[in-house]
């Protein structure tokens, strides 16, 4: 990540993603916190009272405000400077307390954080993002201290979902949307888990959300089975558009 093409790539897309965020946010009249994977992500978190947690990619700050609510002290990380000025401007707005939130510009792949300084570390449809996914994680477990956890989502694309990108593709034909991000990796679950492993967490459960089926030229239909009984919803995980992971941090050995 550190040579000249790469810095090069970086804050090319940097200018993208603040380009992208001005286009969205400001006219986004939804609440991160009501997204399927933030739902997710709560149903696993323990007591976050007085832990130290930081939120990779953290957008409009709506889902670190509800870690903050409950106690804990977040810092919140962002690429994008016109990301952490809208949530600003929007938190001001609704007269929320986002100044006692530590917000960061940084590169996922290099935190500007010392050794073991979280408890907690929640990256939500974050790298599938980056250039590099495999540095950016092994971040989150430097940032992260020894007993420390991470909270991680990311689109999977082993089911209807993919089979329909994989269609687009043979078709020719490009469905890119003005909520297209400007870089997007189509992954299935084993390469998540993969770099997750390799990037020094021990996987302890996963789980995923959102079971839909693609129809042209309308919205997908979701079924809404899995997401009523969280034992169905584990076992057909590997099928939801959006993968969970729970890992706790790799114990380093002498």
């Amino acid at each position: 990540m550190n040579s000249p093409d790469n810095q090069n790539d970086a804050a090319r897309l940097s200018k993208e993603y603040d380009s992208w965020h001005q286009k969205i946010f400001e006219t986004w009249e939804g609440q991160d916190q009501s997204n399927p994977w933030h739902l997710l992500v709560l149903q696993y978190l323990t007591s976050v009272k007085g832990k130290r947690v930081l939120e990779v990619a953290c957008g409009s700050t709506n889902f670190a405000t509800i870690l903050q609510s409950m106690g804990a002290v977040v810092s919140s990380v962002d690429f994008s400077a016109a990301a952490l000025r809208i949530a600003q401007r929007k938190a001001l707005s609704a007269g929320a307390g986002i100044s006692t939130l530590d917000l960061v510009q940084a590169d996922a792949h290099h935190l500007p954080f010392v050794d073991c300084a979280f408890d907690i570390v929640v990256s939500c449809e974050t790298i599938e993002h980056l250039l590099d996914p495999l540095a950016a994680v092994r971040e989150m477990a430097r940032v992260c201290n020894p007993d420390g956890v991470l909270y991680l989502t990311t689109p999977n694309y082993l089911n209807l979902m993919g089979a329909y990108l994989v269609y687009d593709a043979i078709l020719r034909r490009n469905r890119c949307s003005g909520g297209t991000q400007p870089l997007d990796h189509h992954w299935l679950f084993p390469r998540v888990r993969s770099i997750v492993k390799r990037s020094g967490w021990n996987i302890l459960k996963s789980d995923g959300t959102v079971h839909q089926v693609p129809f042209p030229g309308r919205n997908p239909v979701r079924f809404s089975l899995p997401e009523r009984n969280s034992v169905i919803r584990r076992l057909t995980s590997p099928f939801a558009l959006h993968y969970f992971i729970f890992a706790k941090k790799q114990i380093a050995r002498d």
